[in-house]
């Protein structure tokens, strides 16, 4: 009874490290489904806010508005075109994979077949078969040593039909597989030439459209007014997005703090239970140890030659009572340092919501390499000054995000093209215009130098580049004090 008292004390005290495991797993798949959350959070804001900037800005039409659904198009076609050839390429290599397999199995197979076929060979050549052995009339033990030689021949030649079946079926197998990524390379590649159509399409479109519109654009371009709203229309749109930023982090601090406190609660309450239980083991093993005590007296009374036994059955009692003891103590140091590794998880899941990067510093990678054709604070032909620089660039280069971050920006407008912009942290926001394609969505998280968009002419500009800005608390910061020399 007492050896089952004490089993159970340790078994509880392991009991207790079981929920920690299980905690981490669902805290993790929680911490997913709320990055998930707040990223589609995200969108639903910034979707808001795209309509309000519709809504003030429909009241005022402009030249390049026309433009505006081709670009659109022409930039969603573009990024499905990307996903679509790296699917391909993807699959393409599984293919390739498979192809490889399969001559290795084909290999195989022959080799198999050919083992077969020697044994069949050998055995034909030597005439010997079990009617043969049985009618030769020779020595029983030569019979029997024929006999035995033919069983373990028929034995491994079973093996080897049975290697081969095996191998015959790996191959099917693997020749199914090649076929169904034959089919879906075929389809993607219909895809992605339907999409290389619309693409042209829209590509024609807008060419069509901007022949159409060129001498207004012209005149548009001259037009100092213009610009002013272009740079207004940028600054409140940065103003609003730093909102919706700042919001969006004052709700998951609120969140995480609401989190924290669950966790201080659940942490409290485990350590009660963990304590309770710890005096109701002690007072057990107390009651163990007295029964041991009360049983060791009634033994001496009883029987003086059993004064030993109940002295070792004593011991043991308090032996694993003392196990007992050691299992709960290892039990809650194991339960804190889980709580510790969790807590520290949490903390670090936390800073990266809040903060989707640690601000940019000076060293930055160019987001384009090209001929800086406009620089900050420099004054504009038409009026004004630039707020960011102007790289000529190829229509098509990629553009590559100069530090880490979250898109919190990625749609069409007017003054401005195809824009983006990525959130860094710190209140430091990195703008690119002009763009041909943007390939980020509102939401994604991009790393330093990950491709985010095509360098294009987009928002009726003249020549192909890219427009970049860097922003610190809504006002904008020279890019080439941040970007390496």
């Amino acid at each position: 009874m007492r050896k089952l008292a004490s089993r159970w004390c340790v078994a509880l005290g392991i009991f207790l490290l079981t929920p920690g495991v299980y905690a981490k797993d669902a805290d993790v798949s929680e911490r997913q489904s709320q990055a998930e959350r707040e990223q589609s959070e995200l969108r639903e804001r910034i979707k808001v806010l795209q309509q309000d900037i519709e809504v003030r800005e429909s009241s005022r039409k402009e030249a390049a508005d026309a433009l505006k659904v081709s670009e659109s198009e022409i930039s969603v076609s573009n990024r499905k075109l990307r996903e679509l050839s790296a699917q391909l390429k993807l699959a393409q290599t599984e293919f390739d994979g498979l192809q490889v397999q399969i001559k290795r199995q084909e290999a195989v197979m022959r080799t198999r077949r050919d083992e077969l076929a020697e044994q069949l060979r050998k055995q034909y050549a030597s005439g010997l078969s079990p009617w043969t052995a049985l009618l030769s009339g020779d020595d029983p033990q030569k019979l029997g040593r024929n006999l035995a030689y033919l069983d373990f021949i028929a034995r491994a030649r079973a093996q080897a039909v049975e290697a081969l079946k095996n191998e015959i079926q790996r191959l099917a197998e693997l020749q199914v597989r090649a076929d169904a990524h034959r089919q879906e390379i075929t389809q993607l590649v219909r895809a992605a030439t339907e999409q290389k159509n619309t693409l042209e399409t829209q590509k024609k479109e807008r060419a069509t459209i901007l022949a159409r519109i060129e001498g207004q654009l012209q005149a548009q371009r001259s037009e100092a007014a213009r610009l002013e709203r272009d740079e207004k229309r940028l600054t409140h749109l940065i103003d609003d997005l730093t909102a919706q930023i700042e919001s969006a982090r004052l709700a998951a601090q609120a969140a995480r703090r609401a989190e924290e406190q669950r966790r201080l609660d659940q942490a409290r309450r485990a350590a009660e239970l963990r304590q309770q239980q710890e005096l109701a083991r002690q007072q057990e093993a107390a009651a163990a140890s007295r029964a041991a005590r009360e049983a060791a007296t009634a033994a001496r009374q009883a029987q003086a030659d059993q004064k030993e036994q109940a002295q070792a059955q004593s011991r043991q009692a308090e032996q694993d009572a003392a196990q007992a003891r050691q299992a709960a103590s290892e039990a809650a140091r194991q339960a804190r340092e889980a709580e510790a590794s969790d807590r520290k998880a949490q903390e670090s899941h936390s800073d990266s919501v809040a903060a989707p990067g640690s601000g940019l510093k000076p060293g930055l990678r160019w987001p384009v390499r090209g001929q800086v054709m406009a620089r900050f604070g420099t004054d504009r032909p038409e009026g004004g000054v630039w707020r960011g620089i102007l790289v000529r660039a190829d229509e098509g280069t990629p553009v590559a995000a100069v530090g880490a971050g979250t898109v919190v920006y990625s749609s069409w407008l007017r003054g401005f093209g195809n824009l983006l912009i990525v959130d860094h942290g710190q209140e430091y926001l990195s703008v690119y215009a002009y763009n041909q394609s943007l390939l980020k969505q509102v939401g994604d998280s991009v790393k330093v130098g990950e491709t985010i968009s095509l360098v294009g002419n987009t928002g009726g500009q003249l020549d192909s580049a890219l427009y970049f800005e860097i922003r610190h608390r809504g006002a904008a910061v020279d890019p080439v004090s941040l970007l390496a020399r």
